[in-house]
């Protein structure tokens, strides 16, 4: 069955790492991320997501993002602001990209002259919201973080205990004066209620992975909001497997696949010991999930044993390939 990872950072510019994704029939997205307003991520990211899916359109696509914005002591550094973003993505539109990305600096980190957090239903956005919706391109969008970001790190076995024991500065627990997980989720959902013409996918399950019921209630209330699956496998395997799978089954035209691998490091500097070594653990990534969706076998995921959904092939069909072609059009 052809496939698309609709959420992925993979610079694969091997030949193994090409045969790798031929064998498995998949297809990636490359999302480009920027974490300040330096520009780095041109260069780093989509100089090389764009060569990839120039070169071999069949195997990659890629989705842009733009610099967030600067402010000084009295305001916005520049007051072109969105329309730069809107020149920069019509030039990334026309070099292939397909959708363009939100990252959750966006509510998390950026100020405002005033101290507060720049959300991601402030009006400076709109231009751009209104410009996608009339382009036809999606927004895919990372807000928020998973509700572990905000409580203690008390449970090594939390999907989440790993990244946020290394990366202190995204957990919001020790920093109670930045906005909660429900004021992000607020401010997202008043942005989908805001720009109802605007496709918008909400990376990571939308940030409400730890309970499908929250992710249907959105999904029902808001037409123009799908979700990826991409680095919240664990969080849907530590819920009631039944409960899981019916929630796929409900919402089958909604919910895209994605693993949100990172490989920043050029596959081709790798020697050869190592390449083997890391293509090896891509293709078992890939298995695993593959068969935690599409079979009852247990699947062991961070050392717990949980049963696979077992769901039929066309809803599978949907998850993996078209809800991707649906939400993203032109990607494959």
């Amino acid at each position: 069955m052809q496939k698309i990872d609709a959420h992925i950072h993979y610079r694969a510019d091997h030949p193994d790492a090409i045969a790798l994704f031929d064998d498995l029939n998949l297809k990636l997205l490359n999302v480009c991320v920027a974490h300040d307003a330096s520009g780095r991520w041109r260069q780093e990211r989509a100089v090389v997501y764009r060569h990839l899916a120039d070169n071999n359109p069949q195997r990659f696509a890629w989705c842009t993002t733009f610099d967030p914005p600067g402010f000084d002591d009295v305001g916005f550094a520049t007051e072109d602001y969105a329309d730069r973003v809107i020149a920069g993505l019509a030039q990334d539109f026309a070099a292939g990209a397909v959708a363009c990305k939100f990252w959750k600096n966006i509510g998390m980190d950026i100020r405002k002259p005033d101290g507060s957090f720049l959300m991601i239903d402030d009006p400076i956005f709109a231009p751009i919201y209104a410009y996608l919706a009339a382009e036809g391109k999606p927004a895919l969008m990372h807000i928020a973080e998973p509700l572990a970001c905000w409580q203690p790190l008390t449970d090594p076995d939390n999907p989440h205990y790993g990244y946020y024991s290394q990366h202190p500065e995204w957990h919001m627990f020790t920093k109670p004066d930045y906005p909660s997980h429900q004021a992000l989720m607020n401010a997202r959902d008043r942005m989908l209620c805001q720009h109802p013409n605007l496709r918008v996918i909400g990376a990571h399950l939308g940030s409400l992975e730890y309970d499908v019921a929250e992710i249907a209630r959105r999904l029902d209330r808001y037409p123009n909001f799908a979700v990826d699956t991409s680095a919240r496998l664990k969080d849907l395997a530590v819920q009631d497997s039944a409960v899981v799978r019916q929630f796929i089954l409900d919402y089958r035209d909604r919910i895209l696949f994605g693993t949100d691998i990172v490989q920043r490091r050029s596959v081709s500097a790798m020697d050869d010991e190592t390449r083997e070594r890391h293509l090896a653990s891509i293709r078992q990534k890939y298995t695993t999930e593959f068969a935690y969706y599409a079979t009852t076998n247990t699947v062991t995921l961070q050392n717990r044993a949980v049963q696979g959904l077992g769901l039929p092939e066309s809803v599978l069909r949907k998850l993996y390939y078209d809800n991707a072609r649906a939400w993203y059009p032109g990607i494959a």
